[in-house]
Parts: C-alpha cells; structure tokens; sequence
C-alpha cells in the first residue's frame, strides 16, 4: 500500500468507522501526510527510528504538547495498518511520549466576561448576532464548532435549554440562562434571510446568509477581547473554559459540568479542580505571613 492509499484508507476509517469530526480527520491526516513525507519511508517499512528522528528535528519548533499529538496520530494510522493487515507491528510503542506538564488553560474573571459583553455594539444586527454568540460560549460553555452548528430548533427558549450535537454526533441537553435566551431572542428577531432553503434552521449566519465559519468567531472574540481592554491571549474557548471554571468555583457538581461540557471521562473535566486551585494557592501564598 503506497502513501495516496494509505491516507485514502485511514481517512475513510477515521470518517465512517469513528465517527470523527471533518476537523479531527484533517489534523490526523495531516500529521500522517507531514511525517511520511519527511520520511520518505514507506508506511510498512517505517520503524521506531524514523519517528524519533522526525520528532526530534520538529521539536525546535513544536511544543512536548504538539509532539505528544503528532505521536498520537501517527499512533493512530499505524494501528490502523495492522487492522488492515499491512503492518505486523505498530512502531509507535517504541517510541517515548513526551512528558506533559499539567495544562492549565487561560481563564477569563466574572468582571472581564462582563467587560467583553458590554463592548459589543449593539446598533447593528451583527452586533447583535456576536453578543448572542458570546452569551452562548459562556453561558452553555459550548466548543466553538457546536455553536456554529446550531440549529434554531436546538433551542428551547421557553424550556430553558439547548440541544448540542458534539463531537462524534453525541446530543447532550445544556441549561440556557435567561441572559443568553434574552440575546438570542434579540437576534433571531434580526436574524438575516438565509441564502438557501437548506439553511433555514442554521441559527448564526454570515451577511451573506451562509453559517457562520470558525474562523469569523474566532475573530470577533479577538476583536471583542481587544475593545474591551483584555490582553490575554484568548479564543472563543476561552469562554468555554471560564464556564466551567466558574461553575467549579460556585460550588457546581463535578458530574454536572462534565454532562454539560459533552467530555467522555470526568478525568478531563478535572482540569478545572486544578485551576480553582491554583486560584486559591496563589492567593494563600501571597498573604502567608512566611511568604
């Protein structure tokens, strides 16, 4: 099995036999795609060797957390090659992982959400529209891709909830607030003709009436941080982040926030621990009379 076919193969494996996301499949495939071609090898012939070696010429450039993903996909598509009976073994299991530090993710406060919301100009449908968007990363603690997603019929405003389809097409019902319902309400109401039939239920769209891209969000939250005064360096995760953060802080069930947030294991959703933690550390560190 050559290059072409083998991405070819992994990527339909990826898609139909695992369900993952458009995203997932593109960023397996092109650690896949990037490393066999630096490597010149083919896929059955690549040994232990050969990732090191790649991983050691990118790590100048990369993150132990990058690499760590690199290795995973590469992981990943060699084990596939066994199920496929190409490769006896997978030269992955040789290879040692980087070691990870605990990632603490940025975290907005309560007051600089508040400052972010109240920037937005409001004399305008798009404004409107992002106020809505943003009430909606923060308020449902949704990945940026499920509010792209989101469907008008997915919100139930007099209910009080919101219907998210996530990663690997898994539904999970979040609580929506009365603010983000209000901001919501006040965009359909100026919410602009779509541009096809098919678009009826999309609920953010684009001036143009097509769904709103990833990359439109992700800039707005940029552009919306910076007219607020915020200098962290933020994403439209970031909200999704300080959701959760600020639940833990509040006193909100670990269970609770992992049903909310769509994570498979509570172990991920306990990063959140460590960041109120780290919270009260440093603030016990600061006043200890030993400091």
């Amino acid at each position: 099995m050559d290059k072409a076919a083998a991405l070819k193969g992994y990527s339909y494996y990826l898609r139909m036999e695992r369900n993952h996301s458009p995203n997932t499949v593109d960023g397996y495939c092109g650690d896949v795609e990037a490393f066999l071609d630096a490597c010149g090898a083919s896929p059955r012939a690549v040994t232990p060797a050969d990732i090191e070696e790649y991983l050691m010429q990118r790590s100048e450039v990369l993150s132990k957390r990058s690499q760590a993903r690199i290795l995973s996909s590469l992981s990943s598509f060699f084990g596939w090659l066994i199920l496929e009976g190409e490769r006896a073994d997978n030269p992955c299991d040789l290879v040692d992982r980087p070691k990870l530090g605990r990632y603490l993710p940025e975290v907005l406060s309560v007051e600089e959400i508040e400052d972010i919301m109240g920037h937005v100009p409001l004399n305008s449908w798009q404004g409107v529209r992002n106020r809505a968007i943003l009430e909606i990363l923060y308020g449902c603690g949704l990945r940026v891709s499920e509010v792209c997603g989101l469907l008008i019929s997915h919100v139930f405003l007099k209910e009080g909830f919101v219907r998210v389809v996530g990663k690997g097409d898994k539904e999970r019902l979040v609580p929506l607030g009365s603010v983000a319902a209000e901001c919501f309400e006040d965009y359909l109401a100026e919410r602009p003709e779509p541009a096809s039939k098919a678009l009826d239920d999309i609920a953010f769209l684009n001036r143009w009436g097509e769904p709103l891209s990833r990359v439109s969000v992700f800039n707005m939250v940029k552009k919306q941080a910076q007219a607020a005064g915020i200098t962290k360096q933020i994403s439209p995760h970031t909200f999704r982040h300080s959701f959760a953060t600020h639940l833990i802080e509040n006193g909100a069930d670990l269970r609770s926030v992992q049903e909310m947030l769509g994570h498979e294991s509570i172990l991920t959703t306990e990063i959140y621990t460590h960041i109120d933690s780290a919270t009260w550390q440093a603030e016990v560190l600061m006043h200890h009379p030993r400091k």
